[in-house]
């Protein structure tokens, strides 16, 4: 029984690491496309002001 308890906690720690790092993938997604927007709409405003 000792076995078959360790590997059930293997892949639950595996499943785990695996939800964070799709979690910080999608955050970093985000995070890039409001960068780039705020980037776009700065070159606007420049072009507007000139």
């Amino acid at each position: 029984m000792e076995n078959a308890a360790t590997d059930n906690t293997i892949w639950y720690v595996l499943v785990v690491l695996g939800l964070i790092y799709l979690i910080i993938l999608v955050r970093n997604k985000k995070a890039t496309k409001r960068r780039k927007s705020r980037r776009f709409m700065e070159g606007k405003r420049r072009h507007n002001e000139q």
